[in-house]
């Protein structure tokens, strides 16, 4: 019996994208932070979705709901959001990937629909819990919709190299 080295690689890899989500974010903070829009890097689902669809990954809830919490006591200081978003997250994207082949355009969109998604609730949590004020057509325009535009560039460049990346490493 093999063990695939996606064991290790996956957890380092989803640590890795929350840490260089905080980077860009701070490095870049004059471009994707502004008055009129604000854009949250993703790269820690990217990782998450392009690992659970094309590689072979092992305990892939216990790491949602740990980098969840790192997530939330790092980035939010509130424990629970991420650490009930990211699991549901897995959970949606091993139902839907279930119904598709392989394919750049359906781990695109998958990606998209999850960050569409994980965006959309934590502000509905935010409204919930009286963190913001701002109406859905506000955040739409000046949230989500930058976000999704930042990931999908983030995808369409880092899509390739990490599938060869997780393909060669599940085996």
């Amino acid at each position: 019996m093999r063990i695939s080295k996606m064991r290790y690689f996956f957890p380092l890899g989803l640590f890795l994208g929350l840490f260089l989500d905080g980077t860009f974010s701070n490095l870049f903070s004059k471009q994707m932070f502004s008055t009129s829009f604000s854009i949250e890097s993703r790269l820690f689902v990217l990782w998450l979705v392009m690992c659970v669809c094309l590689g072979e990954v092992e305990h892939s809830m216990f790491w949602a709901v740990c980098v969840g919490f790192v997530f939330d006591l790092y980035y939010t200081g509130i424990i629970g959001p991420f650490v009930m978003i990211v699991p549901l997250i897995v959970y949606l994207t091993k139902i839907m990937y279930s119904f598709f082949k392989p394919s750049f355009i359906v781990v695109l969109l998958i990606y998209l629909i999850d960050i569409a998604l994980l965006t959309l609730l934590f502000y509905w949590i935010n409204v919930m819990i009286g963190f913001t004020n701002s109406s859905l057509t506000s955040f739409i325009s000046t949230t989500l919709g930058p976000t999704l535009a930042y990931n999908l560039a983030a995808f369409v460049i880092c899509y390739f190299p990490l599938q060869r990346f997780i393909e060669t490493f599940s085996r």
